[in-house]
């Protein structure tokens, strides 16, 4: 593939690794309505091919089935280089934690050497799990968090702790312009039925008829932020022209407890619903909600979709994906904005 010509007429050429998955997918299909010509290249370990399936026939795009932890083509120009390369929700990332931990370094490092190479900027998709089980709330980019080095969460924990690590020294021993963005809890549609976090689970169980399966007393709390306001603070983090200086949290700042997010699932998908409690994971967090100061100081950028506007597409994605689902209702369920 001749990639210096493989394209022409949109105004920058962007490498998105991880691009087949739940996230990548809907932030290749944002900057190529944006006029940019995009690259996707994903392993198919999480993502799926399937995710693209709208941007068939588009001129401006390709996929290149690669794992990151495997440099690049030499030949694959790029001004702007996305890094969501990494199994995400913890059945995945610890199915094969040595390589959940390599894809973090090694593939973080070969991405980095790539956008040297083109002079390209680059920005890492960190998590909010860098912070652990935080004993600071809201967590502030300036937490250098509660984690266990040597859990079973810590092969993405430190993975992703290194990458950071990684980019930063990329700028300051080889003016590499990277930026960090630190991820929180993301949902909407696309996320695999398999998923294994709060949203899929209750949403497939749910539709399945099944009880909802709550891990400890449902009192710890999560953030939710729908997956078309993170890509526009991806996109925004890219576009702007001086690169912060440290990280930057991206998710919404609502918080919710667990419970209460089984109750508004089960409402949307008009089912009653019994609950199972099990034990908490181990290192499993107990609050979570991002401070987003820097991300509406420097980014402009703050969340727009509310969960009670979020969560039907996100359930009616799920009914797609599961059998049996044909009770759910995709009449609206009106819910207070603080539900």
């Amino acid at each position: 593939m001749a990639f210096s010509e493989d394209f022409a007429g949109s105004s920058k050429t962007v490498i998105v690794a991880g691009g087949a998955g739940f996230i990548g997918s809907h932030l290749c299909e944002a900057l190529l309505e944006e006029g940019h010509r995009v690259y996707c290249v994903d392993n198919l370990q999480t993502g799926s091919e399937d995710n693209l399936r709208s941007l068939e026939g588009e001129g401006r795009f390709r996929f290149i089935e690669q794992d990151v932890c495997t440099p690049l083509h030499p030949k694959l120009k790029a001004d702007w280089i996305f890094n969501l390369a990494c199994a995400a929700s913890p059945p995945h990332y610890q199915a094969d934690p040595v390589h959940t931990m390599m894809t973090s370094v090694v593939g973080t490092k070969n991405l980095l050497d790539h956008a040297t190479a083109f002079s390209a900027r680059f920005v890492q998709a960190s998590t909010s799990e860098v912070y652990g089980d935080p004993e600071q709330h809201p967590q502030r980019e300036t937490y250098w968090g509660h984690v266990n080095p040597t859990g079973p969460r810590a092969c993405y924990d430190e993975g992703k702790r290194a990458a950071e690590t990684l980019c930063f020294d990329h700028r300051r021993h080889r003016d590499v312009d990277a930026r960090v963005v630190r991820i929180f809890n993301t949902y909407g549609p696309r996320m695999r039925p398999d998923d294994g976090r709060i949203v899929s689970n209750f949403a497939v169980q749910a539709l399945s008829g099944e009880p909802i399966t709550i891990y400890g007393s449902g009192e710890q709390t999560r953030s939710f932020c729908y997956v078309s306001d993170l890509v526009r603070g991806l996109v925004q983090m890219m576009r702007i022209d001086n690169a912060p200086v440290a990280p930057v949290n991206l998710g919404n700042p609502e918080e919710y407890s667990v419970l209460h997010i089984a109750e508004l699932i089960s409402r949307l998908a008009g089912v009653e619903y019994d609950i199972i409690h099990e034990p908490l994971p181990e290192d499993d967090p107990r609050r979570r909600r991002p401070d987003i100061s820097q991300a509406r100081k420097l980014l402009g950028w703050r969340p727009k979709v509310l969960l009670a506007e979020g969560l039907p597409p996100t359930i009616e994605w799920f009914a797609r994906c599961v059998d049996g689902a044909s009770n759910w209702r995709s009449e609206s369920v009106e819910l207070r904005a603080s539900a």
